[in-house]
């Protein structure tokens, strides 16, 4: 697709502008020439992405498809920062797992609205994320993994068999531990065919694998047994082992898949969010509850979306300005 030299030289001036300053939110809105409308963003993706829970904002489609998209989720975000540059079509669904972006179809995590005859459920399954993507697809940005590594099943285990005793052991690892290695190798081969799939359907896209933030701190002493808004039971050495064990080789294996494809790039979220963990007084996660008692289950709020919007803003930038 052709650029016009100037819109070219606008796109390149904004990305390098925003890598070195301080990743402030950025406001383009009417700043850019008409012609740079063209650009079509897909973003794909799990809870995450989507936005999900309360502290992520507000659920805004009409009709609901029970994806639990939310309002101040990163792709909207992004949306509104960058205004007319981007056309964003969002299709992240909570509960998504790779597969579900690549070629299954998903049955949604929505619920009937409490105490409401909500007339969009029950949600029926929804195609396929990649279904979005085509050949005019300028930049994709996909963040999944975490429920192909089944990270949810083990956290509800975790809090499960933590629950009693005490703080002390590590009854979670010795009930996964064994599993993890073969659940982390699927990870990486789903994610190499997602990315192919993703490349053949839209060969001149910028595909940008957003990783997971930090969740659990370097320093398991910050976070309090038994408290609900943080980790609740879980062991502080299960905490320990979920950190090196499962999170932090669940971000190495999505940036190892993502550097075999010549056309994708990692966006990095652990380091920028490593003083803003569950457990850290400035949180950008909630933990199993948010601070209003909602159910969050270890998910961002709106400041960890805000962060992922500004770190992949750069990299939609960076990957539209070379185009």
């Amino acid at each position: 697709m052709a650029r016009s030299f100037r819109t070219r030289l606008t796109l390149l001036g904004s990305a390098t502008a925003l890598a070195a300053g301080a990743l402030a939110p950025v406001q383009l809105l009417g700043a850019q020439p008409a012609a740079a409308a063209s650009y079509e963003w897909v973003a794909l993706g799990d809870s995450y992405t989507a936005g999900v829970i309360q502290a992520a904002g507000d659920v805004f489609e009409v009709p609901r498809d029970g994806c639990e998209r939310t309002d101040r989720s990163y792709p909207q975000a992004i949306d509104r920062d960058l205004g007319a540059l981007i056309e964003l079509t969002n299709v992240s669904c909570g509960g998504a797992t790779i597969e579900d972006v690549t070629f299954r179809a998903q049955s949604p995590i929505g619920r009937n609205v409490p105490g409401s005859e909500d007339p969009d459920y029950p949600f029926p399954p929804v195609p396929p994320q990649s279904e979005a993507v085509n050949a005019g697809t300028d930049v994709i940005t996909v963040g999944v993994g975490g429920n192909t590594l089944g990270f949810g099943e083990i956290l509800f285990k975790c809090l499960e068999l933590g629950s009693g005793s005490e703080g002390a052991g590590t009854p979670c690892k010795d009930a996964f531990a064994e599993s993890v290695p073969g659940r982390l190798a699927k990870v990486g081969t789903d994610y190499d065919a997602m990315l192919a799939k993703l490349h053949e359907k839209a060969p001149k896209a910028k595909i940008l694998s957003v990783g997971y933030p930090t969740v659990i701190p370097k320093e398991t002493s910050k976070c309090r047994y038994n408290d609900f808004h943080q980790f609740g039971p879980i062991t502080p050495g299960d905490l320990d082992w979920l950190r090196q064990d499962v999170l932090e080789p669940l971000n190495k294996a999505i940036e190892k898949s993502t550097g075999t494809q010549d056309t994708a790039t990692f966006v990095n979220l652990a380091d920028s969010t490593q003083k803003h963990s569950v457990c850290d007084t400035s949180k950008w996660v909630e933990g199993v509850l948010d601070s209003d008692n909602k159910l969050a289950l270890v998910h961002p709020n709106t400041y960890g979306h805000r962060n992922a919007a500004d770190h992949v803003t750069v990299a939609i930038l960076n990957a539209i300005s070379a185009n």
